[in-house]
């Protein structure tokens, strides 16, 4: 349910906010549904890993990679995929990091000590 709510948050936010606005859907929706740290981890570097290779794909694919296939040859790449993927995983990461800050957040704020 949580990896669905991100990637719903995630797509909205990424196609019509800056970069960063993936971080907060995955912080939000870990922070009110979130139920284990390992959950809201996975759950935010899946959905914004998908969300970011599906955006990407998106944007390149009508004008035949040409951007993408320059970047590429700039970092030394042998192939463009090998861009996107690395683009994905660093989304992904950020998803994941904002999910898992989400969950401490509300177990901080929750915890009676």
């Amino acid at each position: 349910m949580l990896f669905l709510i991100i990637l719903i948050l995630s797509f909205a936010a990424a196609y019509f906010l800056p970069w960063w606005a993936v971080a907060i859907a995955a912080f939000l929706a870990a922070l009110f549904i979130g139920k284990t740290m390992k959950e809201s981890f996975w759950s935010g570097f899946g959905g914004v890993f998908i969300v970011w290779t599906s955006l990407a794909l998106f944007k390149s694919i009508p004008n035949d990679q040409i951007l993408v296939k320059r970047v590429a040859q700039l970092f030394h790449l042998p192939h463009w995929t090998l861009l996107l993927l690395v683009t994905a995983i660093i989304g992904g990461l950020v998803g994941g990091l904002s999910a898992i800050s989400g969950f401490l957040a509300k177990k901080a704020v929750s915890s009676k000590d």
